[in-house]
């Protein structure tokens, strides 16, 4: 592998076509698509200015880099890459690509970041503001999350998630096959219109949540006494942990409350076969 160090790089295309090459203390100084249609590189300590700096690269391992703002759209139409102890000021990354795994990695302005990833391993990431992280993602493995960003998750498909604390609105809407242990999600209308939505040891936060779900499974979870009309419409199986302050005309399915039932609301809005089981163990 070849090593170029110690350079300051500007204009437009400045190491397009580099393959098999290690960059350290590298600078993009300015201009755009830095590293265009490379293959096999690593990059550590190396900072980047310009827009578009890491486009359509096949096989990367970016270590101790920042990105600063002006490098918006930075990573897109890239497979087998990872990324590790990075700082990211810039949005919109991570977009069209394959095989994304990231550790450590603060991302301090998340607007439209990871959008329509296939294969993608977090550990240990901070997300920061913006909007629509992971929109349209699929094939996904969390473990270490916190996310203050807004409407995460959308329209996600096989979702891994652990140890999350995530604080936001509307989040994982239309979204199927997804499952999430041992975490916090405080949001309003959360998890509206998905399928197949797996909740473990999680507690459960936000305005009128989990609503218009088909096949939701809550298992052991705690839900924050504030959160109101709960489970309108969905189909689910849930085990609930304390007290729950409202459920609302679930469509069919079972809910076991281990706590107190504050109110539950059955009226003529409720959908066939309005058959579900509500009980306190």
């Amino acid at each position: 592998m070849n090593l170029i160090k110690d350079k300051s790089f500007g204009g437009e295309r400045p190491l397009f076509a580099l393959a098999d090459c290690r960059l350290e203390n590298i600078t993009i100084v300015d201009g755009e698509s830095g590293i265009k249609f490379c293959r096999n590189l690593e990059a550590d300590n190396c900072h980047f200015y310009g827009k578009y700096p890491w486009w359509h690269v096949d096989g990367s391992l970016i270590t101790n880099c920042y990105f600063a703002a002006g490098s918006r759209s930075a990573v897109w139409y890239s497979r087998h890459m990872v990324m590790k102890d990075c700082v990211i000021d810039g949005p919109k990354f991570f977009r069209e690509m394959e095989d994304l795994s990231l550790v450590n990695v603060q991302i301090n302005d998340a607007d439209e970041t990871f959008w329509r990833v296939d294969g993608l391993k977090v550990r240990g990431v901070r997300l920061h503001e913006g909007t629509y992280p992971f929109m349209f993602c699929s094939n996904i493995f969390v473990d270490g999350l916190e996310s203050d960003s807004k409407y995460v998750f959308q329209y996600v498909k096989n979702a891994d998630i652990h140890n999350a604390r995530i604080v936001t609105k509307d989040a994982f809407w239309e979204t199927e096959n997804v499952t999430v242990y041992d975490s916090v999600l405080d949001g309003e209308y959360l998890g509206w219109h998905s399928k197949n939505l797996r909740l473990v040891r999680c507690h459960i936060a936000g305005e009128q949540p989990l609503c218009y779900v088909d096949g939701l499974v809550i298992e052991d979870c705690t839900i924050d006494a504030a959160s109101d009309r709960c489970f309108e419409d969905s189909i689910l199986q849930a085990d609930i942990r304390g007290d729950i302050t409202e459920i609302k005309n679930p469509r069919s399915g079972h809910i076991r409350v281990s706590g107190k039932i504050g109110k539950i609301t059955l009226d003529s809005h409720i959908l066939p076969p309005a058959d579900c089981i509500i009980e306190q163990a």
